[in-house]
């Protein structure tokens, strides 16, 4: 998510509850969410891999009811917000949510991980390592995302400022994808991070079953090259290498899941025809050695203004396209790891939402009964409902509670 997108959103308290969203939702969850957990059965608390079209824990099939809080690191290297990383692990874990997806990165921000390359603030580190810990104590996985498109929390526009630092002639921010130089500062991020023992459970990260995916980038983007062919030699590039250092763990890139020039017969499934100009390809993409399963985010204001009951058409249209090429084209698992609507979005109301929400969940929920390639979704995003949450810079901030969905009330201020 470009969380400068919709920042400032303010949200209204209003509850989410009609029986047949409540009826979508414990459907989802009974019925392919831990009907038995596998850990539980066995004892023992083991990777998620993935077999064909499915992911698989102990060799039984496992769906992922997730949720993105991205900002869990930055509050548990602080003694006095600590405590809400636990928190938001109890509410995730008593509505039996798998899987979390957060940022493994802070580059040159404010509580920096990465101060500069290859420098890092261990007191951060160790922020990082209380996550993982606490993750595995209320058993919810994890899928660390390493670097960021976009210029919060650094991104590839702060590891071409500290390039341009060192003397290098850099002409844009793309150069994140070709230069040498910032890919050598990137590979040094990757190999640190995985090789980090965690100073709480004294486990490595590439050896941790907590860890569910390493996530290349949140929503990469080279809009230099329409082509596709830089971002996909970063691709190759850079799989290769997380592989060569953990082959243990799943892989994605972290696309949103536009169509590009290799597959000029689907570019007209994407919202408008300035996403296939954005320079990814998710056909190709996907197809790189070490990509474990593909990754597609939803979002209705992608394809209208106003959002509309024809977005929700695009949503439904956009989401089995993409689960029908993980099943015939590229045999992995697709999953959605971002999807939200904003209160800002014109147009926007609460039957809206509700619809734009159950479609999601009876889409995947359909896939899942026939034994499809759609591996589950992850909301946009979860906060504990407190006062604290308007200390986060955001973009979007949904709590869920009891199997509603409701958004939160504050506004989102940097």
């Amino acid at each position: 998510m470009n969380s400068v997108r919709c920042c400032g959103d303010q949200f209204k308290p209003k509850k989410f509850g009609t029986s047949l969203w409540k009826k979508l939702l414990h459907l989802f969850m009974a019925h392919i969410l831990r009907i038995h957990d596998p850990d539980e059965k066995e004892g023992t608390w083991s990777m998620v891999q993935k077999n064909g079209t499915q992911f698989t824990l102990n060799d039984q099939p496992f769906y992922v009811n997730g949720f993105n809080t991205y900002w869990l690191m930055i509050f548990a290297a602080d003694e006095t917000t600590r405590g809400k990383v636990t928190e938001l692990f109890e509410h995730a874990s008593a509505l039996n949510l798998s899987v979390c997806r957060t940022w493994a990165f802070n580059d040159g921000q404010y509580r920096a991980l990465q101060k500069s390359p290859s420098v890092y603030d261990e007191e951060v580190f160790k922020g990082l390592d209380f996550v993982i810990s606490e993750a595995r104590k209320y058993k919810i996985r994890l899928i660390l995302s390493l670097v960021n498109n976009w210029e919060p929390y650094g991104g590839k526009s702060q590891y071409v400022k500290w390039g341009k630092d060192d003397g290098l002639n850099l002409a844009c921010d793309d150069d994140f994808f070709s230069h040498p130089t910032i890919k050598s500062y990137y590979k040094a991020h990757v190999y640190t991070v995985l090789n980090r023992v965690n100073t709480v459970t004294n486990i490595t990260y590439k050896d941790d079953p907590t860890i569910f995916a390493w996530e290349l980038m949140n929503e990469p983007r080279c809009e230099s090259d329409p082509s596709g062919d830089k971002l996909q030699t970063w691709i190759e590039e850079m799989s290769a290498y997380v592989k060569s250092i953990d082959p243990k763990h799943l892989l994605e890139i972290g696309l949103e899941g536009f169509y590009g020039p290799s597959t000029p017969n689907k570019v007209q499934c994407n919202p408008n025809t300035y996403y296939q100009c954005v320079g990814t390809d998710f056909i190709r993409n996907h197809q790189v050695l070490g990509v474990d399963f593909a990754s597609v985010h939803i979002y209705p204001d992608w394809f209208s203004q106003p959002i509309s009951d024809e977005s929700i058409e695009f949503i439904e249209s956009w989401m089995q396209s993409h689960i029908d090429d993980g099943e015939n084209i590229l045999g992995m698992p697709v999953l959605f790891p971002e999807f939200g609507v904003s209160t800002k979005d014109p147009g926007y109301n609460d039957t809206y939402r509700h619809i734009f929400i159950t479609t999601i969940y009876r889409t995947i929920l359909n896939s899942t009964k026939k034994g499809s390639s759609g591996g589950g979704s992850l909301l946009w995003q979860l906060f504990p409902e407190d006062e604290f949450c308007s200390q986060i810079p955001s973009s979007t901030r949904i709590e869920i509670k009891n199997t509603e969905v409701r958004p939160t009330p504050g506004s989102l201020s940097p």
